[in-house]
This record gives C-alpha cells, sequence and structure tokens, in this order.
C-alpha cells in the first residue's frame, strides 16, 4: 500500500512538472516581442514622429523623423521615398537637402521629408513609402499624408489686362471676372473697391452665392470720375472674398481731360495772350 501511495504521488508530481513546463512555453510563444523594422541593420532604429499629417492641396506636409545607430560602427543610409505622380519629396538634416545620411556609432540624427502634392490632387488619404538603406539591409517607414480640399479663388480680367483709359467727369464700364480656382465650392463672395477720393465704383452684380470648382463668373465694375479731375494715372483696387479667401485685382485707369475742358483752357490761355497784346500796344505808344 505505501509503495502505491509513492508510485501515485510521483506520477502525479511528473504530470504537474510537465503541465508546468506546457504552461511556460505557450506563455514564452504568446509573449509580444519587441517591434523592430524588417531587414534593419542591427542596433539602427527609423522612427517618426507623426506618421498621418492631414492638411490643403496647396500646403506642404512635414514629418520629423529621427535614425538612430546603437551599433559600434558608422552608418550611412541611402534615403528614398515612393510618392505619386507629380508629387514632390525632399529629405533635410542640418539645414540641408540630402539624399543620405551618416549616422556615427551611438548617434541620432534628425530628419525632416518634406513632401508637397501635386497640384490639383484630389482629396484623399495617400500612403508614402520611405526607406533608409544601409548597405543591404533596409529600414521602412509608412507616412500617410491625408490631402483637404483647397479655397482657392482668383479676380482678374477675360484678357487678363487690368489697365484702361476714361475722361473726367465720365463712367466706365470695366469687365472683371471671379474664378474658382480651387477645389472645394465658394459660398457668399462679396465684391468691394478701393478707389481715389471722390471716385465712385459699383458692381453687378454685388455679391456670388456659391460658384463651384473650376466656375467663373463675369462681374461688371462701373467706376464714375469726378469733374475737374487732373490728368494722370490712377490706381483702383477690386476685392472679392468671401470667409475662406481673398483676391484683389489692381487697376490702373489713365484719366483724359474732356474736348470741352480742353477747348476752355486753349480759349482761356489766348484770350490771356490778347490782353497782354493790347497792354503793350495801347501803353507802349506813351
Amino acid at each position: 500500500m505505501n509503495l502505491e501511495g509513492n508510485f501515485n504521488t510521483k506520477g502525479s508530481k511528473g504530470s504537474m512538472d510537465c503541465f508546468s513546463a506546457l504552461l511556460i512555453i505557450v506563455f514564452i510563444s504568446l509573449s509580444p516581442l519587441k517591434a523592430t523594422a524588417q531587414g534593419s541593420p542591427e542596433g539602427a532604429s527609423f522612427t517618426a514622429s507623426l506618421l498621418n499629417i492631414e492638411a490643403p492641396v496647396n500646403e506642404t506636409f512635414r514629418y520629423q523623423t529621427t535614425l538612430k545607430n546603437s551599433s559600434d560602427q558608422a552608418q550611412v543610409f541611402e534615403l528614398k521615398a515612393e510618392t505619386p505622380e507629380g508629387w514632390r519629396l525632399a529629405f533635410k538634416a542640418r539645414g540641408s537637402q540630402v539624399t543620405s545620411l551618416n549616422v556615427e556609432p551611438g548617434k541620432t540624427e534628425s530628419l525632416t521629408i518634406e513632401i508637397r502634392p501635386a497640384y490639383g490632387a484630389e482629396p484623399d488619404r495617400y500612403s508614402i513609402p520611405v526607406q533608409a538603406i544601409a548597405g543591404s539591409e533596409t529600414l521602412e517607414l509608412e507616412l500617410e499624408a491625408v490631402v483637404e480640399g483647397s479655397y482657392e479663388l482668383e479676380l482678374t480680367t477675360p484678357s487678363g489686362r487690368l489697365s484702361g483709359e476714361i475722361t473726367e467727369g465720365e463712367k466706365a464700364e470695366i469687365l472683371l471676372q471671379v474664378k474658382n480656382t480651387g477645389s472645394l465650392p465658394l459660398n457668399e463672395i462679396t465684391l468691394s473697391s478701393q478707389t481715389p477720393p471722390n471716385w465712385e465704383a459699383s458692381f453687378s452684380p454685388s455679391e456670388i452665392q456659391q460658384l463651384d470648382p473650376g466656375k467663373t463668373v463675369d462681374v461688371i465694375a462701373t467706376v464714375s470720375v469726378p469733374d475737374k479731375t487732373l490728368a494722370g494715372d490712377y490706381v483702383n483696387k477690386f476685392t472679392a472674398k468671401n470667409a475662406p479667401s481673398t483676391s484683389t485685382a489692381t487697376y490702373r485707369m489713365t484719366v483724359k481731360t474732356s474736348m470741352l475742358s480742353g477747348g476752355v483752357g486753349i480759349l482761356v490761355i489766348l484770350l490771356s495772350i490778347g490782353f497782354v497784346f493790347y497792354l503793350i500796344r495801347k501803353f507802349g505808344r506813351r
């Protein structure tokens, strides 16, 4: 009986040992391992403070990254990236644009990655793989640029010419064009002017309720020049504006005197000359 009891105790203890060993193996196999870049050089890392940036299409996306060399040998990293067609990317370190970077043993280098979307890039989420290659090993980052729509407004004339002539005391009609050059609709666009003293300007229409991307609206600006305005060049500023965007067109106008004013001036000059001639003849005889 005692032998049997001893045998059962030992068998039970052996089973517990096997079960414990099995648990240890399972725990080790399921324990998370420290993440490292696939194929990275020993003791090197490539990290970014932000992997995802959201900005309008007309802005530059800037990612602050770090290359770390924890090994006992210097590493020269060749820098590469894949961007969508028409996009521009630049690596900058120590204030200069670079294509490779030497990192001394145990040192860390800061690297700025600047990405400029292509003109007119559609609002979307874009993935940009970036690589730092040292020898046959590669460190990788997957950057993401979220392109927002843009608000852009342009005020000009159909021909692009921003100058004209006008006679003092008269009115002139100037054909302007308001263009939506962005990728988002523009709402409640108002028009205003900055003119020389005593000049007046009005617009038809004076407000545009909505202007879709790529569309254009014609606007007539009527400028009134007061009487007796001196001949010369004068500057008028026309502005189209809504909440997110503004555009100003500087229009130069050359003022000429009217025929009547010119005739009166000539008559005054002739009368003055005749009066002087009369005085000379009258008093010259004495």
